[in-house]
């Protein structure tokens, strides 16, 4: 008997995959080239898609790499271990972030209808964004003015990166090795590695005239989606590029991002959010993850859709008008009513987390007690619960901490030189980093375990901002604050130990991918913006 009673279903996924008894080292030359091969191949093209259309390449870069240097390995006959396949497809995810995305971002942010409009352009600080116009005029991110906020955004990929790399780890021990959480959505990624694993192993073993005709079944899944969502994309992304830059007027027949039916639906439903996503991808993942969870969320729309009335009824939610689309009926909403809402229950997940960690440790304490005891009546004994597999690449969760005060110490102080150590900031930023950050981080971690889902607390750092009562400009919302979005990084540990990969592979590939993607990313950021403004008739 467990000292954790889990309930049956978090059981059965956890024990979707079995974790291997050896791990190794994924971290080889041939994940290098591929990395590289991506950052100077794949990431223009999803940056050109991105401005284009909005939306990137995906996980699409990931797969179509893998697959790529599985077929260049079994040409070479070489086989790719597993391991190594997950950090190529790891590397491949770490690349297809873009950090440098931001400053197309704020060369637009700077020039915009919004900043001019609010009479702030003027006050934008220098090490963001320079904000004089014949620089901008110049479309070019070499000139000596872009230095500060170039400097500010490595800083920031920097610490962003050891941060979430080093803190993802010490969640991933709470959340997997202590409350044993099944981390639904780890088996997709795993499953497809396995498949594509199996796949060159079967080609060797049919070539030598062995083996099952009938092939792997995850390799039949794998196509089979494959093809599926090749012939999706074609409907929902590719005729209306294609058809753009033929026509006056694309050709869209499933509507991009949603279908809008929430002022269609007001008189009946008021502050109802009722667009409606086509994404085939929706559900899939729904298939895929624990039903009581997709039950709780099926209930939850449901709930919504009952209470949003009476709350508009009530006086609850004033900012809502019937002539508002979807986007702003959740904004209205989550102004009005749902932030301090979510915000009790992200607290309440928090609290049940940590109650569920001090009894676990109690109960480990009696059980190791008990197990002494017995050691010394009859030679009895047992591991503990809560053991790291051997060989894993696991380090001491007093480092853990180490790294993260030291990366947020490195925030608190940049912030505060940028500032001028005003003493209501610097309080605010000591509230994120060492309160608010672990906290929030903490019961993402628990979600991503329990239901592979995410919760975002909206306008936290806006409202600590305002609350500390600055009155010095707009200097202090383009402040460099850590973001709390570590657990996001969770799932690949728990994919990293699925796939028997040392966790030293992940960090090793953190060192080599942090300057080489900020050196690729900035020089794809100044082509694209020198051929063209951005936004513009090339870039809509």
């Amino acid at each position: 008997m467990g000292i954790i009673r889990q309930d049956e279903e978090v059981q059965e996924y956890r024990n979707l995959i079995e974790v291997p008894a050896k791990f190794e080292d994924g971290f080889t030359w041939t994940a290098l080239v591929g990395a590289m091969c991506i950052a100077l191949l794949m990431v223009p093209g999803a940056a050109y898609m991105r401005l284009l259309a909005g939306y990137g390449m995906g996980p699409a870069a990931q797969w179509v790499t893998i697959i790529l240097f599985i077929e260049v390995a079994r040409r070479a006959h070489k086989d790719l271990k597993r391991p190594e396949i997950f950090v190529l497809w790891y590397m491949a995810a770490a690349i297809m972030v873009q950090p440098f995305s931001g400053l197309l971002w704020k060369q637009f942010f700077v020039q915009s209808q919004a900043a001019t409009g609010m009479g702030i352009v003027d006050q934008i600080p220098y090490w963001w964004a320079p904000n004089d116009p014949d620089v901008m005029a110049q479309r070019d991110f070499f000139n000596p003015a872009w230095y500060p906020a170039i400097a500010l955004v490595i800083f920031q990929t920097t610490l962003g990166r050891i941060n979430t790399a080093i803190l993802s780890y010490g969640l991933f021990r709470l959340a997997s090795d202590v409350e044993k959480l099944p981390f639904p959505r780890a088996a997709i990624g795993v499953e497809g590695i396995n498949a594509l694993y199996e796949q060159q192993t079967e080609k060797k073993t049919l070539t030598l005239g062995g083996g099952d005709e009938e092939g792997n079944w995850r390799w039949r899944v794998f196509s089979i989606g494959g093809i599926l969502g090749m012939s999706f994309g074609a409907i929902y992304l590719g005729l209306p590029i294609i058809t753009n830059a033929i026509f006056d007027q694309p050709i869209i027949i499933l509507p991009i991002p949603f279908v809008e039916w929430t002022d269609k639906t007001s008189g009946f439903l008021p502050a109802v959010a009722t667009g409606f996503s086509l994404d085939m991808g929706n559900l899939v993942i729904g298939m895929v993850l624990p039903f009581f969870a997709m039950l709780g969320s099926f209930l939850a729309m449901v709930l919504m859709a009952v209470a949003n009335p009476i709350l508009n009824y009530t006086g609850y939610l004033p900012s809502w008008d019937a002539t508002d689309k979807t986007i702003s009926t959740f904004f209205h909403n989550y102004v009005d009513f749902y932030f301090s809402f979510g915000l009790g229950i992200a607290l309440a997940i928090a609290v049940a987390g940590i109650w569920k960690i001090i009894r676990g440790f109690q109960a480990y304490t009696k059980h190791r007690d008990k197990k002494k005891t017995d050691n010394m009546l009859n030679g009895g004994g047992g591991e503990s619960p809560y053991a790291i597999p051997p060989g894993r690449g696991d380090f001491k969760a007093r480092y853990v901490i180490m790294t993260y005060v030291a990366t947020c110490s490195a925030y608190i102080l940049v912030s505060g030189w940028l500032i001028d150590w005003n003493p209501n900031i610097m309080w605010v930023l000591l509230f994120f980093s060492f309160l608010y950050i672990p906290i929030i981080s903490y019961i993402t971690a628990r979600l991503e375990g329990m239901t592979g889902e995410m919760v975002m607390i909206p306008f936290v750092r806006e409202a600590a901002f305002i609350i500390s009562g600055y009155r010095g400009g707009v200097d202090i919302w383009f402040l460099p604050v850590p973001r709390a979005d570590f657990a996001r990084r969770t799932l690949f540990y728990r994919q990293s130990e699925l796939t028997g990969t040392k966790f030293w592979s992940i960090w090793k590939s953190e060192l080599i991918l942090v300057p080489f993607v900020i050196v690729a990313v900035t020089l794809f950021a100044q082509f694209l913006w020198s051929l063209a403004p951005i936004p513009g008739p090339q870039y809509p």
